[in-house]
């Protein structure tokens, strides 16, 4: 199995097969227009109109302190409005749980949470947060919160992920390194 054998729904709920991006270094967010980490839209956006041939792939979610809660299309206008954003946003779906997209839960089996970096205060505070509000999260390797990010190269290997703590700016010199690298023909 392949991320490019996945089909997921774009906004408006048309089927898309994530084989349209094959040969692209791929950004695959779970996000949140009402969370605090919403201002990661705009580091988003920055990268998405800095590096052609970087596509970030956001996935609304209502999973995490109910953060999403609107219908796809005010979902899509808000970010639009609020964030700028342009880069592809995608149905309103669940990232952990018996419910979960096969896409986050393929992306979870191949990238396992490693904790967050308790040595920066952002850090230390999820950590904190999530233990005493929400221990049943920190539990396996599913999604913790919103804006994980999971970082795609050019093959469709999964590269690396990101936690809700770690900036897009924080991964920038990663994305330019899959964009230097070269696609393996077969």
């Amino acid at each position: 199995m392949s991320i490019y054998d996945f089909r997921v729904n774009r906004i408006n709920g048309t089927p898309i097969d994530l084989s349209v991006y094959q040969g692209n270094v791929l950004l695959i967010v779970n996000t949140a227009s009402r969370c605090s980490y919403s201002r990661q839209f705009v580091g988003l956006q920055q990268l998405y109109e800095r590096y052609p041939g970087l596509e970030i792939l956001a996935f609304p979610c209502n999973q995490f302190n109910d953060k999403e809660p609107g219908t796809s299309s005010g979902i899509h206008s808000y970010c639009e409005s609020s964030f700028g954003i342009t880069f592809p946003l995608f149905e309103k779906i669940e990232v952990r749980g018996q419910n979960a997209h096969p896409l986050f839960n393929y992306l979870t089996e191949k990238a396992p949470f490693q904790g967050f970096n308790v040595q920066t205060p952002d850090g230390e505070k999820m950590q904190k947060f999530l233990q005493e509000k929400y221990p049943e999260l920190l539990a396996g390797h599913g999604v913790k919160w919103n804006f994980t990010k999971f970082l795609i190269d050019r093959n469709g290997e999964l590269y690396g992920r990101y936690e809700t703590t770690t900036e897009p700016w924080e991964i920038e010199s990663a994305t330019q390194n899959l964009l230097s690298a070269q696609v393996d023909r077969v």
